[in-house]
């Protein structure tokens, strides 16, 4: 993948969704929920604080972290769905 997010923002690959509950159930396309998880595959330098300093990432690549259901921006690369957000947007990393 040919993408550098830029400052705060990291890309995230989306864990896939689940197709088959912990009962056995098949889930159909349409009620699957988005994951609310996913693993870090690039990250920008940091934040640029008032005081002009740079402030580093917390998250590093291949972090699993979990975030909003709603958080980020979905891109499609090369056929890869990918989520692009700020740091602020992860509320957990998954050890």
């Amino acid at each position: 993948m040919n993408l550098t997010p830029l400052h705060d923002r990291i890309i995230v690959k989306p864990a896939k969704a689940e197709e088959v509950t912990k009962g056995g159930i098949i889930i159909p396309d349409t009620a699957k929920e988005k994951p609310m998880q996913g693993e870090v595959v690039a990250v920008g330098k940091g934040r640029v604080a008032d005081d002009g300093k740079l402030i580093p990432m917390n998250l590093k690549v291949g972090d699993k972290v979990l975030y909003g259901k709603y958080a980020g921006t979905e891109v499609n690369i090369d056929g890869d769905e990918y989520l692009i957000m700020r740091e602020s947007d992860v509320f957990a990393i998954i050890n």
